[in-house]
C-alpha cells in the first residue's frame, strides 16, 4: 500500500539544493542577471542541463547556444529560474524510469514543452512574476514521484485500475490521501518555493473551493489546460502520462477559446 507516510518519507529524502544553485537562485531574484549566470557557470552539471534544455527544439533557437550568460540573456530572470528549479527536479529523477514509459530525454522533452508553451502563455496574458513562471517547473515532480511509488506498490496500483476505471492520481489519493498536487506543494515547500506557486499548483487540479477568490486561480486555469494539452501529444500517450489526471473541461471553459489562439503561436 501507498501511504502518507511513504510520500513525506519520499520528499524528506530529496536532495538539498547545491550551494551553487542556492546562490544562483538569490541572485536571479536580486535581478542580477548577469552576475546569477557566472555563478552558474561555475557548476558543469547545471551547464550541460541548461544547454540541452534550451537547444531543444520547443524553444525554437535556430542556432545552439553554449555560453551560460547568453543562455541566461534569452530566457531573462523569470526564465532562468524556471530553469534552474527544472534542474532540480531533474537531480531527482530516477536514471531508469519502469512504470511510465519514459526515459531521462523524454522526461526533459517534457519539461521543455510545459516550460516553452507556459512561457507564451504568460507573455500573452503579460505576466512578468519569477514564482508564477516558476510554477510550471513542479508538475513534472509529481510524475516522479509516482514512479518510485507505482513502481514499489505495482500490485496495488494495477489492482485497483483493473476494478475501477479511474486516473491514476485518483488511485494515489485514494490509496495515501494526497494527490499529485499535494506531492508538487510538499516539493515546494521542501526547496522553500514562494506560496504563490503553491497555490498554483494546487488549483491546477481543477478543484477549487467556490469561495475562493484568489488571482493564481486564473493561472491555474490555464495550467490545468496546457498540462492535458501536452500530455495529449503521442509520446506522452505511449509513456503512459495520459492517463494521469482527470480533464475537468468546466473548469477551463471561459479560456479555452484565447488558450486555442495562444497555442497556435507555440
Amino acid at each position: 500500500m501507498i501511504t502518507k507516510d511513504d510520500i513525506e518519507e519520499f520528499i524528506s529524502k530529496l536532495p538539498p539544493a547545491p550551494k551553487t544553485v542556492n546562490e544562483t537562485v538569490k541572485l536571479l531574484k536580486a535581478g542580477e542577471l548577469n552576475k546569477a549566470a557566472k555563478v552558474a557557470s561555475e557548476d558543469k552539471a547545471l551547464n550541460l542541463y541548461l544547454k540541452d534544455l534550451l537547444n531543444k527544439p520547443a524553444f525554437g533557437l535556430t542556432k545552439e547556444v553554449s555560453d551560460t550568460v547568453q543562455i541566461f540573456s534569452i530566457l531573462g530572470i523569470n526564465g532562468s529560474l524556471q530553469a534552474i528549479y527544472n534542474y532540480l527536479l531533474n537531480m531527482i529523477s530516477p536514471k531508469k524510469w519502469i512504470y511510465f514509459n519514459l526515459n531521462q530525454k523524454k522526461f526533459n522533452d517534457f519539461q521543455a514543452e510545459l516550460s516553452a508553451n507556459w512561457k507564451k502563455i504568460l507573455d500573452y496574458l503579460k505576466v512578468k512574476d519569477g514564482d508564477i513562471e516558476a510554477s510550471i517547473s513542479l508538475l513534472p515532480s509529481s510524475v516522479i514521484v509516482c514512479e518510485a511509488l507505482f513502481n514499489k506498490n505495482k500490485k496495488d496500483v494495477e489492482l485497483v485500475r483493473s476494478s475501477l476505471d479511474i486516473d491514476l492520481n485518483t488511485i494515489l489519493k485514494r490509496l495515501s490521501g494526497y494527490d499529485i498536487f499535494d506531492v508538487c506543494v510538499l516539493i515546494a515547500k521542501k526547496w522553500e518555493m514562494g506560496k504563490n506557486i503553491q497555490k498554483i499548483v494546487k488549483y491546477s487540479s481543477g478543484i477549487v473551493k467556490e469561495d475562493t477568490n484568489d488571482e493564481t486561480v486564473v493561472f491555474a486555469k490555464w495550467m490545468h489546460l496546457l498540462l492535458f494539452y501536452i500530455l495529449s501529444k503521442p509520446e506522452f500517450i505511449e509513456s503512459g502520462l495520459n492517463d494521469f489526471i482527470e480533464f475537468k473541461i468546466e473548469f477551463v471553459t471561459d479560456i479555452y477559446d484565447d488558450f486555442s489562439k495562444v497555442i497556435k503561436t507555440v
